[in-house]
């Protein structure tokens, strides 16, 4: 059986709620548990609209967890520390996903395995994720508001956040596309990314990098919009 990551996406409402969620990002209750078949996990906050921005939405948290295979991951989705992730949600969404490609790493590891090939009829999910080097955080925020802009409505776009484990400095992103020619379409041909990546190779604005490239399989929940 093949490694299996899933995402978690959280929503919240009222104040009492939203702070509760606020604590578990600082003290996940993942934390000091063995949780069989659990190979890395990152707790993470999220940015206002979709994700792509300094100002933090303090309503959406997002849980990004690895096991070595889906009978694993599907244990965890239903055990009792996924639980107290949701007695106080009004939505959530568990998106289950195999890697296909993967490059760089996430604070030193490489925590996806790629296990199947990518196909580009098939819908895609799309995570990235960064550390921004402290003396250029002003110069890479500054560029980021046109890029977000030109990600809203963009065809084949099914879903996407700014998640991240540190405000500012640790910055990830997580998107669903109808297939991987949609998600190229965007990266390449829409203007405002192509300049946002001819800007990352000249300024050099990350300590590290990773990009990888998921074939999602099952979806539970209702936050991120139906799309298998």
């Amino acid at each position: 059986m093949a490694q299996t990551t899933v995402i978690s996406v959280f929503k919240y409402e009222g104040l009492p709620s939203k702070w509760r969620a606020f604590v578990r990002m600082g003290f996940p209750p993942l934390r000091g548990k063995t949780i069989p078949g659990l190979l890395f996990w990152r707790p993470m906050g999220s940015g206002a609209g979709n994700g792509f921005s300094i100002k933090p939405d303090f309503s959406v948290y997002a849980l990004v967890t690895v096991f070595e295979n889906e009978t694993y991951a599907h244990n965890f989705i239903q055990g009792d520390l996924i639980g107290e992730y949701l007695m106080n949600a009004s939505r959530y969404s568990h998106v289950f996903m195999y890697n296909a490609q993967v490059h760089g790493v996430w604070n030193g590891q490489t925590p996806f395995v790629p296990e199947v090939p990518l196909n580009k009829k098939k819908p895609l999910c799309v995570i990235t994720r960064a550390t921004i080097k402290p003396v250029l955080v002003h110069s890479f925020w500054k560029n980021v508001p046109s890029v977000s802009k030109s990600m809203e409505n963009f065809d084949g776009l099914v879903f996407s956040k700014g998640i991240g484990e540190w405000p500012l400095f640790m910055q990830a992103t997580f998107s669903v596309w109808e297939s991987m020619e949609h998600m190229m379409n965007y990266a390449y041909r829409n203007k405002k990314h192509a300049q946002m990546i001819k800007k990352t190779k000249e300024t050099g604005w990350y300590r590290e990098e990773l990009f990888a490239r998921f074939h999602p399989f099952d979806q539970f929940g209702d936050y991120i919009p139906s799309f298998l």
